[in-house]
């Protein structure tokens, strides 16, 4: 949760940056966003390329396990362009905001780039309270829709920051559910919003 609200807190200072014309020139004459994107990229390949244990997660992976990352993802993206279409906005940038599985930081780069800024801060945010909302509810999530919830909930987040969450209210059981439901998500997130915008 402490690095949600951190990067919360980088997101409203640029925002007063911005609102008081403070912007350095240099953020303003390049493009860096896309320099950004494309090392974030790099990192979370190395990142997950380095982890073994995420590596033995997906050699071991099975058709039952494999079916909560597709269902989660299925229900995301369904979910969030339905309910951006009932608000009389688009069923497919509404798909794309939800394409992010709370993973913010790629996601909102991706959609500021290659489709609209203002998207791109709505994904930042959504996909924000999706996780600050995964780490707060998880024992609510459990005790009314069953152990899985706080998976499906957390999205990419399962393996990483909502893992403890996860572990603690579901039990460690789950923990593998969770490790690759995340890192299949993680995966998908960077080759679905290009598809989706």
């Amino acid at each position: 949760m402490k690095g949600a609200l951190i990067t919360l807190l980088f997101f409203v200072f640029g925002c007063v940056l911005s609102l008081n014309e403070l912007t350095p020139e240099v953020l303003l004459e390049h493009d860096l966003s896309t320099y950004a994107l494309y090392g974030l990229m790099t990192l979370v390949g190395v990142s997950l390329g380095m982890d073994e244990a995420s590596i033995n997660i997906l050699k071991k992976a099975n058709l039952g396990l494999l079916l909560v990352p597709v269902s989660i993802g299925f229900g995301s993206i369904v979910g969030s362009g339905i309910a951006y279409w009932l608000i009389s906005e688009s069923f497919t940038e509404g798909m794309a905001v939800g394409a992010g599985f709370g993973y913010y930081s790629l996601s909102s780069i991706i959609i500021s780039n290659t489709y609209d800024s203002i998207l791109g801060v709505i994904a930042l945010l959504s996909n924000i309270s999706r996780e600050l909302l995964s780490l707060l509810l998880a024992p609510v999530l459990v005790k009314v829709f069953g152990k899985m919830s706080p998976i499906a909930s957390a999205g990419a987040t399962s393996m990483d920051t909502t893992l403890p969450v996860i572990t603690r209210f579901s039990g460690k059981e789950y923990a593998i559910v969770a490790l690759f439901s995340g890192i299949v998500l993680t995966i998908l997130v960077p080759l679905l919003i290009p598809l989706i915008l």
